[in-house]
């Protein structure tokens, strides 16, 4: 009897169409023995329906799409009952951050031939309030632009659009005064950002120097902006934060790493799960399920290479800091927007 593959296809996703490669990934599916059964997707939570529905009766299920089409397949994944069956993913998005983390190829094609080919890793997936996310859950600035920003501009742009609308909501920064408790500590004040995350890339970014990232050790890595004094301030906060070049003594950037994560706020916080939109809540608790996806990846991949070569040492400068990790780059944009800070 020929095992079963639920294909799951964002026919929306990214900036070129997965159909032009359609017909040789289902004849890679097939020619490794399995019975393929495709699903094209209609709304942004039918890959969730769908796996909860039918995605015991399948020996592998694939999504192709954009990281939300994996967070919406994973989501239904996490709640199918017991059986765990292996999972593969096509990256066709714009930024694809979960792809660049685990090395999956952007050539369509030879995705599919590491899906079958593969080998099942166990990595950890999150939960966020009742719903799960695989990379990050995010709130603040420049975070509501990845699932705000028009989809036409993402695939003619690619994650540069996020850019293009995240300097626009530099224009209105909001200011959140929060409790967070981690494992073993609490901290509390007026934050501009925060993130709860497993990942080496977050928008398209490298975040330089995540050497310490486990994707499967029940640990999920934790950085909060707080409130700085001014706008101009901002501009070197956040270069900072996307490069990974951040000062161990700045007193405004707190980072740890927990298991789980309860944020409480006097008002209600817009959240982004894996750039989607996560819903709005003034507490919400963020919980790590440590191994909780079986994901088929190349056979030689390794964590510990993929860093070495996400960073590679001729990227950096003699004291260790990225060569392009340019304070200066929103230098041109911290003025504009003084007058509407609140000091």
């Amino acid at each position: 009897m020929k095992k079963r593959l639920l294909f799951i296809i964002n026919p929306n996703a990214g900036k070129t169409a997965i159909k032009d490669s359609l017909f040789e990934i289902i004849m890679v599916f097939s020619e490794a023995g399995y019975e393929v059964v495709t699903y094209p997707t209609t709304g942004p939570t039918d890959a969730e329906r769908k796996v909860v529905a039918d995605g015991a009766d399948y020996d592998l299920i694939v999504c192709a799409g954009g990281d939300g089409t994996l967070e919406n397949t994973v989501s239904g994944y996490m709640l199918m009952g017991e059986k765990k069956i292996p999972l593969g993913y096509i990256p066709c998005g714009s930024t694809n951050d979960f792809a660049r983390t685990v090395d999956i190829p952007s050539n369509k094609v030879k995705a599919a031939k590491d899906i079958v080919n593969g080998t099942p890793r166990f990595l950890d997936v999150g939960q966020f309030a009742d719903k799960y996310f695989i990379y990050i859950a995010s709130f603040g600035v420049f975070t509501e632009v990845s699932y705000s920003t028009n989809q036409s501009l993402k695939k003619v742009m690619g994650h540069s659009a996020y850019l293009v609308e995240g300097l626009r909501d530099l224009a209105n920064i909001k200011v959140y005064n929060l409790s967070v408790e981690f494992d073993k500590e609490t901290i509390s004040g007026e934050f501009i950002f925060g993130m709860v995350t497993n990942s080496l890339s977050v928008g398209g970014f490298k975040l330089r120097g995540t050497k310490h990232v486990v994707l499967d050790d029940g640990k999920f890595d934790c950085l909060f902006v707080k409130k700085p004094e001014k706008v101009s301030d901002v501009q070197r906060l956040l270069t900072q934060v996307l490069t990974n070049n951040i000062k161990d003594d700045n007193p405004l950037i707190y980072m740890t790493k927990a298991s789980k994560v309860v944020v409480k706020s006097d008002d209600e916080i817009k959240w982004t799960l894996d750039g989607e939109f996560g819903g709005a809540h003034k507490e919400v608790e963020i919980i790590n399920h440590q191994k909780a996806l079986k994901i088929c990846l190349d056979g030689e991949y390794y964590l510990e290479e993929a860093i070495e070569e996400f960073y590679p040492e001729d990227d950096m400068d003699n004291d260790g800091i990225p060569d392009d990790s340019d304070e200066s780059s929103f230098a041109d944009y911290g003025d504009d927007f003084e007058d509407g800070w609140d000091k």
